[in-house]
């Protein structure tokens, strides 16, 4: 038997599997040769499991040119269509990372910005609007990551669909929005803490120091750490919110402690609304904050055992958990706490009971319950922690996989773990020790600001790219019939979703320029306000025109894109088949089920 049938039979991709190869130290060549397997110590298998495997790839030499500025988007798809990242996420985990990803201190603590900011109608104005267009966003991502679940999905889907120079910003704009947000957790949670330290007697690096210790830990398990993390982290969440639904029901129709009728008395006075039309807008990027994570469950489709059959189901039920985990609960929200409240997280401040979660249930005369809701928050931080290291590490290898990164960004350890990327962002979370220099509320505004307009632009990227995705498809001779998910709401839905994203962007825009009571501003407090509300936008323009000039990029045409490389089921029209087959055997109250979940 010559070598060649040694390593084809040795391959990852034969059924019968021979021992690994042993890698030379001095020429990186595989050797098959028959050897006796030496069991090491567990400190030396833990040390070995860091270095880097010879087995995985990363961009190949030449991806981006000889002279390092000539774009290759065939070689580009290639590199991150082969993801060497872990495949070990299951179904259940893929369902909460699309919730636990998502439900965090943007809805259980910055909530109360919004309803300080705008009022309660405009609490459920705005979360509504930026739920309806998720739901088209997240529709769209799933069609595209279950027929390419490539790793770093949306910067690679605007690489290959839009414009290269569109995909590195898209790429830096999400990384950098997660490395933003694991500080500002961490932040949100010493403001948390205050609620039991009232006179400060700790220092809060004692508590930034275990919290950052706790999430990197659970990154340094891999991707399947962070999915177990995860699903406990996001049952706790899930029953905490469902939990206060029923409380905040009781507490409105009377069942508080003086067993008053509430009712919609907070609506009427002190009212419905807070600072107008400005006031409504300045809630979208609370809004958009709160949300961000949802789309985390096209960013896990590269490390899921089987895309085409958990994530369908993960994005269908997307509409129901924003329905019942954001709507409902901030509806019952602004029934049970006035927007005047003194405690409310409003400009600068960052008050210890900032919580409207928690202010209801402090109102009611409740005493132990309020402690109980402080200590989900803190889960839900270490949770939304967990999230925005996965989420920037992951980017970050993906675009040093299509050379829009430093090389050493795509360093993929023996488990599957980009992990340089994870040390990255992990000292980035160092920021956090700024909770202790007495101005943790402006920091916090300020991380806020840069993350919440973050996610208007991957949500519109996601609707356009699948929106020349779509036309590419049928240029190329392709028919709907060969996806193996459809988007329901469809084209249609991700013009919904982008149009609505440049309307934010529009109106966060004028509320930055023109903002309430701008008259009584000075010249150095308007220019504040506006990098408050549009921090973003010229950190995305500056990296699309700087890659765009350096490396004299063009708009990607429908005819060339490329729809092949990393598609991962081979005989697809067959396995459609088997799948539509199984359907029609479903009785049908589980095909009526299967619609919406």
């Amino acid at each position: 038997m010559n070598n060649k049938d040694d390593v084809e039979k040795g391959s990852q991709y034969s059924k019968d599997r021979i021992p690994s190869p042993i890698y030379s130290t001095q020429t990186g060549e595989p050797s098959y040769e028959e050897t006796t397997e030496i069991r090491q110590n567990v400190a030396r298998r833990i040390f070995e499991s860091f270095k880097r495997d010879p087995t995985l790839t990363v961009t190949p030499r030449g991806a981006i040119g000889g002279n390092g500025r000539v774009f290759d988007p065939e070689n580009a798809a290639l590199a991150t269509a082969n993801s060497p990242l872990a495949r070990r996420l299951k179904g259940r985990h893929l369902q909460m990372i699309a919730i636990g990803g998502s439900i965090g201190t943007g809805l259980f603590v910055a909530s109360g910005k919004a309803l300080e900011a705008g009022g309660p109608a405009s609490l459920l104005i705005c979360f509504s609007l930026i739920g309806i267009m998720l739901y088209c966003t997240v529709h769209a991502l799933g069609e595209m990551a279950v027929l390419f679940p490539v790793a770093g999905s949306f910067s690679a889907y605007s690489t290959r669909f839009i414009d290269p120079a569109w995909g590195f910003a898209m790429g830096w704009n999400y990384a950098m929005q997660w490395l933003c947000v694991l500080p500002l957790e961490i932040i949100a949670a010493s403001i948390t803490l205050n609620y039991w330290d009232e006179q400060q007697k700790y220092d809060h690096a004692i508590f930034v120091t275990i919290f950052l210790f706790v999430i990197v830990t659970i990154n340094l398990f891999g991707v399947k750490g962070y999915g177990e993390a995860e699903f406990f982290f996001a049952i706790v969440k899930v029953i905490a919110v469902i939990g206060y639904i029923l409380l905040a029901i009781v507490l409105n129709c009377g069942g508080g402690s003086d067993g008053s009728y509430i009712g919609g008395r907070y609506w009427h006075d002190p009212g419905a609304f807070h600072n107008g039309f400005k006031g409504l807008c300045s809630v979208f990027v609370t809004a958009a904050f709160a949300f961000a994570g949802t789309e985390l469950v096209g960013l896990a489709a590269a490390e899921t055992a089987n895309p085409r059959k958990s994530l369908p189901t993960a994005v269908k039920q997307v509409f129901w958990r924003i329905t019942l985990f954001y709507i409902l609960s901030l509806i019952l929200v602004g029934l049970l706490v006035p927007y005047n409240d003194e405690r409310l997280l409003s400009g600068g401040t960052a008050n210890a009971a900032a919580s409207p979660f928690v202010i209801s249930i402090t109102n009611a005369g409740i005493e132990v319950l309020p402690s109980v809701m402080n200590v989900v928050i803190l889960i839900a931080v270490l949770s939304v922690g967990n999230s925005s290291i996965f989420g920037s590490s992951r980017t970050l290898a993906a675009l040093a996989d299509q050379g829009q990164a430093p090389k050493i960004f795509a360093y993929i350890d023996r488990k599957g773990r980009p992990l340089v990327a994870i040390c990255f962002a992990s000292v980035l979370g160092l920021v956090a020790y700024a909770a202790d220099s007495g101005a943790q509320g402006t920091v916090l505004e300020w991380m806020l600001a840069l993350s919440g307009l973050s996610s208007i632009f991957t949500w519109g990227s996601i609707n356009l790219a699948h929106i020349r995705f779509r036309r590419a498809w049928r240029i190329q001779g392709h028919s709907l019939d060969e996806l193996a998910f459809r988007s329901q709401p469809g084209v249609f839905g991700s013009w919904i979703g982008f149009i609505f994203n440049v309307l934010v962007l529009i109106v966060q825009f004028w509320v930055g320029v023109w903002p309430v009571g701008y008259g009584q501003l000075g010249v150095r407090k308007q220019v504040e306000n506006f990098f408050l509300y549009y921090l973003a936008a010229p950190v995305v323009i500056l990296f699309y025109l700087g890659y765009k000039i350096w490396f004299r990029t063009s708009i990607m045409r429908c005819k060339d894109m490329d729809l092949h490389s990393g598609i991962r089921e081979l005989n697809l029209p067959a396995l459609i088949a088997e799948e539509r087959a199984e359907k029609a055997a479903w009785p049908r109250w589980k095909k009526a089920y299967k619609l919406f979940c």
